[in-house]
């Protein structure tokens, strides 16, 4: 059965995904470092882990297995998780794959160096209603991927 897996700590799209596997009826696993708030379904768990910086990583990486679906800003999360064969979707809606997870911690290393340098000051853009948008229609067609090669 096709489960999702969202990265909790400073995701913006929990309610969105929220939405989508209660509409699929599929079962989300919110992992966070710390307790919050989630409405109260059967559909939905909490897993709080406390085993420092990559606990939530390590959990996820541990449970997630082929063509589950992980929501995640982790870059180095994504690539252990397509090295499970899970599905990885960014919260701007960008699908990681095998194809350009290298590239993209290539780059995540490259501007890493810039901040660090003072080259570069900032981070991303904030978040946008056009990134909720795509982040949703990408999910929809992860899902419907999935179960075009997984029938529930």
């Amino acid at each position: 059965m096709l489960h999702i897996y969202i990265d909790g700590d400073a995701c913006p799209v929990k309610d969105e995904t929220y939405k989508v596997a209660q509409r699929y009826k599929l079962s989300v696993t919110l992992v966070a470092n710390s307790y919050m708030r989630v409405p109260s379904t059967e559909w939905l768990k909490l897993v709080v882990v406390d085993q420092g910086l990559d606990g939530a990583d390590d959990w996820i990486v541990e449970h997630a297995e082929k063509d589950d679906i992980v929501i995640t800003g982790d870059i180095p999360l994504a690539a252990r998780c397509l090295d499970k064969e899970a599905r990885v979707l960014g919260h701007g809606g960008k699908p990681f794959t095998p194809e350009n997870v290298g590239d993209s911690l290539a780059t995540r290393q490259l501007l890493k160096q810039l901040r660090e340098q003072g080259i570069m000051m900032g981070g991303p853009p904030p978040f946008s209603q056009k990134d909720r948008s795509l982040f949703l229609q990408q999910l929809d067609q992860m899902i419907q991927a999935v179960r075009r090669v997984r029938p529930a």
